[in-house]
């Protein structure tokens, strides 16, 4: 049997890898003392070349501080950053600002910049 398994199996190809590289930032906000209990707080990031603006709207409850969220988000998240026609973010190169406005009104503000990012495939041949 096990001779007429290893008969059958495929012969051995070269290696191939498939490979990815996506950068995220995380952004945060705390209410330091949890003065104010629940809260609902929006991320706005702003790419500084297109001028396009993507949000994020996060509910905190009561008794949780803060929260971390990642930009760009995946798509295939419930809650996502997108645009006002309803497009994910996408992590293109370039200098980004952001807000977080928490019960409407401006709580904290930053800038980021994506780096450009690229893969090497290396393809080790079968040995003979």
């Amino acid at each position: 049997m096990l001779v007429a398994l290893s008969l059958a199996a495929p012969a051995a190809k070269a290696q191939t890898w498939m490979v990815s590289t996506t950068p995220y930032i995380k952004l945060g906000v705390l209410d330091k003392y949890n003065a104010l209990g629940g809260y609902t707080a929006v991320f706005i990031v702003t790419n500084e070349r297109s001028g396009q603006e993507f949000m994020l709207t996060k509910q905190v409850a009561k008794g949780e501080s803060g929260l971390d969220v990642l930009f760009p988000t995946e798509p295939s998240d419930p809650d996502y950053f997108k645009n006002l026609q309803g497009l994910a973010a996408q992590p293109t190169p370039g200098r980004y600002t952001w807000e977080c406005r928490v019960n409407g009104k401006k709580a904290v503000s930053g800038h980021f910049a994506f780096p450009e990012v690229g893969n090497d495939v290396t393809v080790i041949g079968k040995k003979e």
